[in-house]
């Protein structure tokens, strides 16, 4: 499902790492929200069109943030680290 989403652009990545983390690097067209902001901002992300592909460096805060907008009736997925989803994006579909 996380491929699709990607390939398809029919969702927002959203990248949970720090602001920092993030101009050092990120999967083109993603969005910044880190997740010690998350919980203040559900009103912003609710906005952003759905569903979300959630990453960060490991994978580690993409699961918490998962938790935590799950809990709140956010579709998303977790695809783990920033480099899964940029490599998604770097792969070309296969339309058979």
């Amino acid at each position: 499902m996380i491929k699709k989403i990607v390939q398809a652009g029919e969702g927002t990545i959203v990248d949970v790492r720090t602001q920092e983390e993030f101009q050092n690097g990120h999967a083109a067209n993603s969005v910044n929200i880190p997740l010690h902001e998350l919980a203040q901002k559900i009103s912003e992300v609710k906005k952003l069109k759905s569903p979300l592909v959630l990453c960060c460096a490991s994978g580690g805060r993409s699961a918490m943030a998962h938790n935590l907008l799950k809990q709140q009736g956010i579709e998303c997925y977790d695809a783990g680290s920033w480099h899964n989803v940029n490599h998604l994006q770097n792969q070309t579909v296969n339309i058979s």
